[in-house]
């Protein structure tokens, strides 16, 4: 009897930690939890359950940054070109996404809205360590198999090598399958730089990822490293790096509406910059919304500029009983499929040395299993620019 108890308590533990138990000591969770949820000038709980805390900007994360302590926060950029400035029309307005927390309040003037960190997502992750990391070997330019986790990292991703200060995008928005909450599905745009071991990347995108936010909700994420995702760099503002400034959107929190098959879709226009005067790596959104920046100095490689982005898909096979996940990129629908079924990104440029926006040039795309995952790039002279469909279901026939 008391064993069948320890052996249901155990089960429900692996459950609420996603498979794995941790052996994290309270005292090391509690300190995480007062260094990362700072004090709160106002506290919003979302529909989907989180907490949002308004956290003042003299209590920013960056300041617990060594490089940082003494940084003056830039609210905008030195240099703001008109391009960036433009006013989206009414059509592009109405099929943008929102947050689900503003449903229930919003910030005071010079504050921002900071998710809070749980216990519960510091137990799923296993250990501190990788609370802050993404799993290893998931750089597009590798994917090798990590045999001792039995899991790879899968892309259907548009790839442009040269040196660029920038890049942008139009973001289809789906909510995808995630068949275990080991798994993510994500749609991201990267910039990199440095050799492999090094890489400084700039990511930002949408993602369900049971694992780390212990739902199904569909999450706007950012994302850096400068050492190769080893021990630099996290999600969000898990980890002093990104200097946040807007005061309405919440990094890491649920968005809605989502795309339909055969019906409305939803997009995330998406910027970012290297500031021509100060270095700084801009975030923007939609045509006016400045969400924060990346400082120059937080990067070595990054700072001269990328010399690689990619855009796209990608997903975590875990390869559980000898077979394919059955997880979905995009849509869930093959790029062959078009329009209102298949992903897409649209409007695609880079922004070069010269501070000049240009189409693509010499884009090249990478699928690791075309059968799992595609994607068609195509380009038209009015309306969409360069853009790709891309994505699809996992485990089918010619996926096994």
């Amino acid at each position: 009897m008391t064993v069948t108890f320890v052996l249901n308590i155990l089960i429900i533990a692996a459950i609420v930690t996603g498979g794995e138990f941790s052996d994290i000591p309270d005292v090391e969770i509690d300190r995480l939890l007062k260094k990362l949820n700072k004090p709160a000038l106002k506290s919003i709980k979302s529909p989907n359950g989180d907490i949002i805390d308004c956290v003042h900007l003299k209590n920013h994360p960056i300041y617990d940054h060594p490089l940082f302590k003494n940084h003056t926060i830039q609210m905008r950029p030195s240099s703001y070109l008109e391009r960036w400035n433009n006013e989206s029309s009414n059509m592009e307005k109405k099929s943008m996404v929102n947050q689900m927390w503003t449903r229930n309040g919003h910030c005071p003037k010079n504050s921002i809205p900071i998710r809070r960190t749980k216990k519960e997502d510091i137990l799923r992750a296993g250990s501190i360590e990788r609370y802050f990391k993404k799993y290893p070997n998931n750089i597009p330019r590798h994917n090798p198999a990590n045999s001792y986790d039995n899991y790879t990292h899968e892309y259907a991703i548009l790839k442009v090598d040269g040196k660029f200060h920038g890049a942008q995008a139009v973001i289809n928005v789906w909510k995808p399958y995630v068949q275990t909450p080991k798994e993510f599905s994500l749609t991201q745009t990267w910039l990199a730089a440095g050799p492999y071991e090094e890489t400084n990347t700039i990511e930002f995108g949408w993602q369900v990822y049971p694992g780390r936010y212990g739902d199904d909700n569909l999450r706007i994420f950012i994302y850096w490293t400068s050492d190769g995702y080893n021990k630099k760099g996290c999600y969000n503002l898990d980890c002093p790096g990104f200097v946040q400034v807007n005061g309405k959107f919440s990094l890491g929190e649920t968005v809605f509406p989502v795309s339909i098959i055969d019906g409305k879709q939803y997009n995330v226009p998406v910027t970012i910059f290297k500031d021509p005067r100060s270095g700084h790596w801009w975030l923007k959104l939609a045509y006016h919304m400045l969400i924060g920046y990346w400082p120059s100095t937080l990067f070595n490689h990054l700072g001269n500029g990328a010399t690689e982005i990619n855009w796209g898909g990608e997903i975590i096979n875990f390869n559980e009983n000898s077979q394919h996940t059955t997880t979905t990129m995009g849509s869930g629908r093959f790029a062959k499929e078009g329009f209102r079924r298949a992903s897409y990104f649209r409007d695609i440029q880079t922004f070069d040395e010269d501070n000049n926006w240009e189409p693509i040039d010499g884009a090249y795309s990478y699928m690791t299993d075309e059968n799992c995952y595609s994607l068609q790039l195509d380009y038209e002279e009015i309306g969409w620019g360069d853009y790709f469909f891309y994505g699809g279901p996992g485990r089918n026939q010619k996926c096994v």
